[in-house]
């Protein structure tokens, strides 16, 4: 049936408006005249007050001692808290750590005193910290937010006070093609607050400085490595280093310029041993009453392209706003190298995803010269803006057609600057069967809880890229990844060694150059063998280590705590989230509590037994932190009540800009404007009244127009301005049509008053 061309168009868009349903709105208000609750449990930007008394900053210096020992690392951190205001104060720090972090060890100094903190369950523990600041005494609390972000409160920090706060953590150094890699993170990153989520965690609403502003606490660091191998070289891709070799196997390393640093993105050192060779090792530990052994087994370094099957990948690319700038900069050049370096036969899609998502095909595309580069085109025209729906992102890559016969990967490029961490890994596991996972950390402080752990779930491969520089190096690494799996079935035998209490229990396919470690107890004599064996290629494939080779020694301590993180890592940081599993509870806390481990369910307590602070006040005061480098400030911007469905565009993102400048934020709107009979005839109103140009028609031309507006208190529309374009004719047809509506709109409110409320509304263009 042939129609006109008008009605084809009406046609159509009644669809987009369909497509189209959830539309952007956002309010504005200032900071500090809203609750933590009004702000959606979002972060803020600091504003600094005039009030000198209520205004005093507590944490004034950090420093980090780290003692590396083979592959273990110890490190000491020494949070100094001070006041020099006139006003009892509690200090509310939140901070990040490794995502391997085993916390055993936290001591509280006043003075000359010195005040050992205790584990205990988490309620019990917030009970007692907050009896004890309601008593006067002063106190320090921490607890664990996420396996890789902690919050330590300090209570009644009197006037003049100097407290300091110890803490200590051990971790393993997993080593890759022959480099063995520590990081300390500096910054917890801003965490996007989706109004999906359905749960509320108050340690994401935080302050944050302006783009570009140093915190006002100092930092420093040293590590002392004693690597029991000639070390070839060490170096940072973060910082400038000062190297004092003492032997050929033995270093301290210093930042050359603590002045300078900003406390603002991981602190990365790398070290390479001499012959780039990762041996084969064990390490024992014989205790009171339990033995604890480490193992590390060398895969084959072998691979077979021949023998691997066609591939599809699916890349998943953040174009939030925290994205925008430098981080989305690295994401271009990565997904640019890893499309030109795909295998002939490979078929591949994009995904672009914010407060919604946009594809780059229905269906995944061949890899050839004409596919990449319009690929690359599509996510070159992007610029940042907008909240970060991953979890809705991961779902819609799911769903995009596969082909037959192929094996299926998906790579999924974000700063992972989201809250939705165990709902993600409970989907990946839920669908493991269906795709590989890969996540690659674009910035220099990323989310390392969430880029590990959807590597892990999904048993494939984390990267982190921290600069543009390193955006081939690992784009090229990742292929040499892909290129094969060196050892499939793989499983691990104990001959002769009374093992038991094994982490991992299931090895999954193992990659070239990177060790399988084995952790575990023991009992009887430390006799017998532990033997590695799969399938690499067509070969049958083992490795095997004698118990002899290594001896007991009580230096091996650490051993105890790296077991018991690997036990909790594997019941709780990567499991799906679990509501009311009760004995998931009981066995974490169990853990936690024996080993002197902090917990999503145990905290550590400090507590001062002299009442201080007499009177009982005190004023909280919540640390700012800086934004992570290269992290804009379009990254606190808080929440929007739904998604955008499209990617947001520079316009917005400066329209954003301009409101974080003036120290503004986004909030949930309690009562939306209205259109008469609601969205619904909204689209109708628009359909009826839109006129397609004739230059569309005549030039071929179809698209969307995003129209941003204010409804005004009183129902009038002002402050009208596309926000994407398509034409000169459609921008001002789309313009015309949303003007329109003036006065037919009831205005929204909050907290029972009028507001001017902002939106933005697509309006979609097409022909045949």
């Amino acid at each position: 049936m042939n129609l006109p061309k008008n009605i084809f168009t009406i046609i159509t868009l009644l669809s987009a408006f369909i497509t189209f349903s959830d539309f952007e709105v956002f309010a504005r208000q200032e900071p500090n005249n809203l609750s933590d609750s009004d702000r959606s449990l979002s972060p803020y930007f600091f504003v600094k007050s005039d009030d000198p008394e209520t205004d005093q900053l507590a944490l004034k210096k950090t420093k980090v001692k780290v003692n590396i020992a083979g592959v273990i690392a110890e490190v000491i951190i020494n949070q100094i808290y001070e006041n020099t205001g006139k006003n009892t104060l509690e200090a509310i720090y939140i901070f990040p750590a490794s995502t391997r972090a085993a916390v055993f060890e936290m001591k509280m100094k006043i003075g000359e005193r010195e005040i050992v903190a205790v584990i205990q369950e988490r309620d019990k523990a917030r009970q007692m910290y907050e009896q004890a600041k309601i008593n006067g005494q002063t106190a320090s609390l921490l607890e664990q937010e996420r396996p890789n972000v902690f919050s330590m409160n300090v209570a009644n920090i009197l006037p003049g006070d100097v407290i300091e706060v110890e803490l200590k953590y051990t971790e393993m150094l997993i080593p890759e093609s022959g480099i063995y890699e520590f990081v300390f993170p500096t910054v917890v990153g801003p965490r996007y607050s989706s109004p999906n989520d359905g749960k509320g965690e108050n340690w994401v609403v935080n302050p944050y400085l302006k783009e570009g502003v140093s915190p006002n606490y100092s930092f420093d660091i040293q590590v002392n490595l004693d690597a029991g191998m000639p070390v070839q070289s060490i170096f940072s891709p973060s910082h400038e280093l000062m190297i004092s070799y003492k032997g050929r196997d033995k270093a301290s390393i210093r930042l050359k310029d603590t002045e300078s640093f900003k406390g603002n993105k991981d602190f990365i050192l790398d070290y390479r041993l001499n012959g780039d060779k990762i041996t084969t090792g064990l390490l024992l530990f014989e205790g009171e009453q339990e033995n604890f052994f480490i193992s590390m087994i060398q895969p084959p370094k072998r691979v077979f392209p021949e023998e691997i099957p066609s591939r599809e990948y699916i890349f998943i690319v953040d174009i939030s706003g925290s994205m925008h700038g430098f981080p989305l900069d690295i994401s271009k050049k990565l997904i640019k190298t890893l499309l030109e370096s795909l295998r002939s036969g490979d078929r591949f899609n994009i995904l672009l995803f914010a407060g919604g998502s946009e594809v780059f095909s229905p269906e995944p595309l061949a890899v050839g010269p004409e596919n990449i580069k319009r690929a690359i085109a599509f996510i070159n025209k992007q610029n940042g803006g907008g909240g970060t729906e991953l979890l809705s992102a991961i779902k819609r890559a799911m769903a995009i057609p596969s082909s037959e016969g192929v094996s299926r990967s998906f790579v999924i490029a974000t700063d992972g600057y989201v809250r939705v961490e165990k709902e993600t890994f409970g989907y990946i596991r839920k669908h493991l069967g269906d795709a590989n996972f890969f996540s690659f950390g674009i910035g220099s402080s990323v989310n390392r809880y969430i880029i590990e752990g959807i590597a892990h779930v999904g048993c494939g491969i984390p990267f982190i890229v921290t600069n543009e520089n390193e955006a081939a190096k690992k784009a090229a690494k990742f292929r040499k990844y892909i290129s094969s799996p060196v050892l499939t079935d793989v499983k691990i035998n104990f001959d002769g060694f009374d093992a038991y209490d094994i982490e991992p229990l299931n090895v999954p396919d193992v990659f070239s150059e990177r060790p399988v470690f084995i952790f575990g107890k023991w009992k009887g004599p430390a006799k017998g063998a532990i033997r590695l064996s799969g399938i690499a290629g067509r070969k049958k494939f083992s490795n095997t280590i004698k118990i002899s080779s290594a001896e007991p020694l009580s230096d091996n301590i650490a051993i105890k705590y790296l077991w018991a993180r690997e036990r909790i890592r594997l019941l709780d940081d990567f499991a799906s989230v679990s509501h009311g599993d009760e004995d998931l509870k009981a066995e974490i806390v169990s853990i936690g509590l024996k080993y002197n481990l902090l917990t999503r369910y145990t905290s550590f307590l400090a507590l001062d037994s002299e009442i201080r602070n007499l009177s009982g006040n005190s004023i909280s005061v919540k640390q700012p932190l800086p934004l992570p480098s290269g992290v804009s400030n379009y990254a606190v911007r808080g929440v929007r009540l739904k998604g955008s469905t499209f990617p947001v565009t520079r316009q917005m993102a400066e329209l954003e800009e301009e409101d974080a400048t003036e120290n503004k934020v986004f909030m949930r709107i309690e009562e939306m404007p209205e259109f008469p009979g609601g969205m619904d005839s909204l689209k109708v109103f628009i359909i009826r009244h839109t006129k397609y140009p004739q230059s569309l028609i005549d030039e071929g031309l179809d698209g969307i127009v995003y129209v941003r507006f204010i409804v005004d208190v009183d129902g009038s529309v002002k402050s009208l301005e596309v926000l994407r374009g398509l034409s000169p004719e459609a921008n001002k047809e789309a313009l015309r049509v949303i003007k329109l509506t003036d006065k037919k709109w009831t205005p929204g409110k909050q907290g029972g008053k009028l507001i001017a409320v902002s939106m933005v509304i697509p309006v979609k263009f097409l022909g045949n």
